[in-house]
C-alpha cells in the first residue's frame, strides 16, 4: 500500500510548526499505524534527515502513550488506540494528515509529543487510597455487589490516554477524571477519602485549565476503552455531595436584649 502522509513538525515547545509532506509505499496492510510511522524514521535516518517525533509504548492498547490524532480523530478512524490502527483501515494511495492533541493543557513538546503530565497531577491529586499494606486480606473480608464491580471495572479500564480531552470541544477531562472517581469511590478501600478525592480532583482538574463539559459526548464517540457518560453523572453527584458536607456551617445567631 502507498500513501501520502501529512506530519505536523514542531522542533520543540513554544515554536511554531508547520505540516510536512512525506510519501510511503509498499506498506504491509497488516502493519500497525506505529510501525509504518518507524519505517518512514527508518527511510529518514538513512537519509540523514530529522525523524518524526512520536510516543509509543506497550504498542499493544494498554498504555495511551500513542496519542495522535489521524485524520481529524484521536488515535485514529477505529475507536481503538493508535498502535491498534492498522494500514488496511485507510484507503490505497490516500492522503492522512496525521498532528498532536491540540489542547492548551496538553502543549506540544515535538513534533507529535505532547505533555500530558496534567493528568498525571490529577491522579495525584485524589487518584489513591490510603490503605496500608500488610497481610493479605481475607477475599470475603470485604463484599462487593456483583452491579457494583461491575461498574468499577468498566471505569477501571480508562488507560488515561487523553482522548477525551482532545475530541471535546472544550478541552474537559471530565471522562477521565469522572473514570478515576468512580473506580475509587464505589470501591470500600476508597471510602476513607470519598468526599475529598472528588473535590480535589476537580478542583486540581480546574486548576490545570481543562474546560467544562456541556455534554457534546465526543469524548465518549472517541474513548478507545468505550467508557461510558455515566461516570461524568457520577463525577457531578460524588463532588456536589462532597461540597455540601464540607461546607461550614453558619455560626448561631447572638440572641439580643
Amino acid at each position: 500500500m502507498n500513501f501520502k502522509l501529512e506530519i505536523w513538525r514542531q522542533f520543540e515547545s513554544g515554536q511554531d510548526g508547520a505540516f510536512e509532506t512525506f510519501e510511503v509505499s509498499g506498506i504491509d496492510p497488516e502493519a500497525s499505524f506505529l510501525e509504518m510511522l518507524d519505517q518512514l524514521n527508518e527511510r529518514l535516518s538513512h537519509e540523514k534527515r530529522r525523524t518524526v517525533a512520536f510516543d509509543s509504548d506497550c504498542r499493544e492498547g494498554i498504555c495511551g502513550s500513542c496519542s495522535l490524532v489521524i485524520d481529524g480523530n484521536p488515535h485514529g478512524p477505529r475507536q481503538v488506540t493508535s498502535c491498534q490502527t492498522y494500514m488496511r483501515d485507510f484507503i490505497d494511495g490516500a492522503t492522512i494528515k496525521v498532528e498532536p492533541y491540540r489542547s492548551t493543557t496538553l502543549p506540544v513538546i515535538r513534533d507529535l509529543v505532547t505533555d500530558r503530565s496534567a493528568l498525571d497531577r490529577v491522579i495525584e491529586a485524589g487518584g489513591y487510597i490510603s490503605t496500608t499494606t500488610g497481610p493479605q486480606p481475607d477475599p470475603n473480608a470485604m463484599l462487593v455487589a456483583p452491579d457494583v464491580q461491575e461498574e468499577v471495572m468498566d471505569a477501571a479500564i480508562c488507560i488515561g490516554c487523553g482522548a477525551c480531552v482532545a475530541a471535546c470541544p472544550n478541552g474537559a477531562a471530565m471522562l477521565f477524571t469522572g473514570a478515576k472517581v468512580t473506580h475509587l469511590n464505589l470501591l470500600p478501600q476508597g471510602q476513607p477519602e470519598r468526599e475529598s478525592r472528588a473535590i480535589s480532583m476537580v478542583n486540581q482538574m480546574d486548576e490545570e485549565g481543562f474546560g467544562g463539559c456541556t455534554n457534546y459526548g465526543e469524548c465518549a464517540r472517541v474513548c478507545p476503552q468505550e467508557i461510558s457518560l455515566d461516570v461524568i453523572g457520577m463525577l457531578n453527584r460524588e463532588y456536589r455531595k462532597a461540597t455540601v458536607k464540607k461546607k461550614p456551617k453558619a455560626p448561631p445567631k447572638m440572641l439580643t436584649q
